[in-house]
C-alpha cells in the first residue's frame, strides 16, 4: 500500500526562501504533497508558494507557529493522509532527509521522528551558543520527564503518523510548540525517536525565536512543558 504523506510548510513572510523550498520537497524520490499554510503574510508568500506546485491554506491573520501548525494537521486529518511531515518554509531544513525522517514511522517503530542536528557527528548550520544552551536544557528537562533522550527539542523537521495527525488536529501547543509536542506524545504512551540530520542557515527572514532573549523563551518553555504534567489526558483528545 501506498502510504499517502502531507508535509506541512507553514511560513510568515517567506517570499524569498519558499518557492525554493516547495520545490526541494516536491523534487525528492518520495511522493508527497506540499501544503504551505501562510501564517497571515503580507508579502508574496502564498503567490510563490502556489508557483511552486504547492497547495496553499492562507490564514486571515497571523496565529503564530502552533496555529498554523495545527492548519495543517487538521488538512492531513480531514483529507486522510497516513503521514504528516513538518518542514519550515525559511529552507533551513533540507529536504533531501525527508525519507529519513519519514522511515521510522513509516515502518511503524515510533509514532513521531524528529530530526536532529546534534547526533552522529553531523556537520550544518547548529545555530548561536546560547540558543544551543537552551536547546540542551529543553533535552534535559524533556528526558526527565519522559525517560527518553532528546538532542534536538526544538528541531520542526519531524514527522507523525495517524494517531497524531489526528490528536495535533485535535490540539497543538501554541508558542514555540516543538519541544512540549514532544511530551503530549509521551503522555498519550506514544513513542518518538530522533534521526540525524543537517539543517542550513534560514534563507531569508528572522527567526521568531530571535526576537526574544534566550533565557526567557527557556523559562517560558519549561514552563509550558511542565504544565503538560498536571493536565488530564483528556485535553488531547481528539
Amino acid at each position: 500500500m501506498t502510504l499517502r504523506i502531507l508535509v506541512i510548510i507553514p511560513a510568515f513572510n517567506e517570499a524569498g526562501a519558499i518557492e525554493g523550498t516547495v520545490r526541494e520537497v516536491l523534487a525528492q524520490k518520495v511522493p508527497v504533497t506540499a501544503l504551505v499554510v501562510d501564517d497571515g503574510s503580507s508579502d508574496a508568500t502564498s503567490a510563490r508558494a502556489a508557483a511552486a506546485g504547492a497547495l496553499v491554506v492562507r490564514l486571515p491573520f497571523n496565529l503564530g507557529i502552533g496555529g498554523a501548525v495545527q492548519t495543517g494537521y487538521r488538512y492531513a486529518a480531514a483529507h486522510g493522509y497516513d503521514i504528516a511531515v513538518q518542514v519550515d518554509g525559511d529552507g533551513q531544513h533540507d529536504p533531501s532527509y525527508l525519507g529519513a525522517v519519514m522511515a521510522p514511522v513509516a515502518d511503524g517503530r515510533v509514532d513521531m521522528a524528529v530530526g536532529s542536528r546534534f547526533i552522529d557527528g553531523h556537520a550544518g548550520f547548529r545555530s548561536s551558543a546560547s540558543r544551543r544552551i537552551g536547546i540542551r536544557f529543553l533535552g534535559i528537562l524533556i528526558r526527565l520527564l519522559t525517560g527518553r533522550p532528546v538532542t534536538d527539542p526544538t528541531s520542526g523537521f519531524r514527522a507523525c503518523g495517524r494517531k497524531f495527525i489526528g490528536v495535533f488536529a485535535a490540539y497543538y501547543p501554541t508558542d514555540y510548540p516543538e519541544p512540549e509536542a514532544m511530551v503530549v506524545v509521551h503522555r498519550l504512551g506514544g513513542r518518538f525517536t530522533e534521526v540525524p540530520v543537517v539543517m542550513r542557515p534560514r534563507r531569508s527572514g528572522v527567526s521568531s525565536i530571535a526576537l526574544l532573549k534566550p533565557l526567557y523563551y527557556m523559562i517560558k518553555v519549561s514552563g509550558a512543558i511542565l504544565l503538560h504534567t498536571l493536565k488530564n489526558r483528556k485535553v488531547y483528545e481528539p
